[in-house]
């Protein structure tokens, strides 16, 4: 289920990262959706490379997720 707006993010990730990287992990993860619609672990893996992706350009520090 590809994501069309920062709002459609589960909570986990609307409710916690800032709008950029919202916008990134939803990004990342259509990608991700589309490029292995193939393969049965599909959400997984894609969660997956939305998060790596943040984490690119994010790093938490303490409840913050903040640029590097």
């Amino acid at each position: 289920m590809p994501y069309v707006t920062n709002d459609d993010l589960p909570p986990s990730v609307r409710n916690h990262l800032p709008s950029h990287a919202q916008d990134i992990y939803r990004e990342a993860f259509n990608h991700a959706w589309q490029e292995y619609a193939d393969d049965p672990r599909l959400e997984e893996i894609a969660h997956r490379v939305a998060w790596a992706a943040v984490k690119k350009v994010y790093v938490k520090t303490g409840n913050e997720w903040v640029p590097r």
